[in-house]
């Protein structure tokens, strides 16, 4: 069988091999070729309340065949960083909006928009808005270490955290709304894995997160609730996943 997936160990051309340290994510995103999670501190007034992410690819990549046989979950990431580029196709692959209408590349519950994506990084947590395809500024805290009980969540550059709005979610009880929300996660957890096999990178979609106290950590109001999360990075070596 031909090889097309890769060595995980080794890292493609842009990626870092710096730890991702307490990064200025405004010093690391407001130039194209740098990496989201740098060395320097984050001083009091130079995080960015916004950012604007580079357009996504929306061609090319690995052959979906490919993809599939490639995919798998990685639980041991290294200390590189993304590229913003390399962040930017994420998330578009993730929820990204691919048709002029604003519908999405993963499917939805009653075509109702009730999944928000936050990105947790060494340098605080975005909100990903898929209609300008950019990040909003929500803490400066990097809550790494506490998007899950696995050690390698503190380790890996970005975890995804799939929010659910449950006011939008008419009609069903507080039962169904959990889980009409996980089947949209998943939707765009498999999004994120198939990507992560095209890129050469390891992902783990994962459930052992106390969503109650994350979502608390968020300042999440009443109604809305963390469903999964999703870790994202180089993985260290090669080993085997599910």
């Amino acid at each position: 069988m031909k090889q097309i997936c890769g060595s995980t160990g080794t890292a493609p051309a842009g990626a870092s091999s710096a730890a991702p340290g307490r990064a200025t994510l405004a010093a690391s995103l407001n130039s194209p070729d740098s990496l989201l999670g740098g060395s320097s501190g984050l001083g009091g007034g130079s995080a960015l309340e916004e950012f604007v992410l580079p357009t996504p690819r929306i061609t090319g990549g690995m052959p979906l065949i490919d993809a599939l046989h490639c995919r798998h979950s990685t639980r041991q990431f290294a200390h590189r960083t993304l590229t913003p580029h390399l962040l930017s196709d994420l998330l578009w692959a993730a929820f990204g909006v691919n048709r002029a209408n604003g519908d999405r590349t993963a499917p939805y519950w009653r075509h109702v928009m009730v999944m928000d994506i936050y990105l947790a990084t060494a340098a605080g947590v975005w909100l990903y808005e898929p209609q300008s395809h950019r990040l909003l500024h929500h803490l400066s805290d990097d809550i790494r270490a506490q998007t899950g009980t696995q050690d390698f969540v503190a380790v890996a550059p970005v975890e995804l955290i799939y929010v659910a709005h449950g006011e939008r979610m008419t009609d069903v009880d507080a039962e169904q709304r959990r889980l009409y929300a996980s089947v949209d996660a998943a939707f765009i957890g498999q999004n994120v894995y198939l990507f992560c096999a095209s890129e050469h990178l390891g992902t783990v979609f994962r459930g052992a997160v106390d969503t109650a106290s994350l979502g608390r950590l968020l300042g999440l109001p009443p109604e809305q609730f963390v469903t999964f999360a999703q870790t994202v990075g180089y993985a260290q070596g090669v080993g085997a996943g599910n």
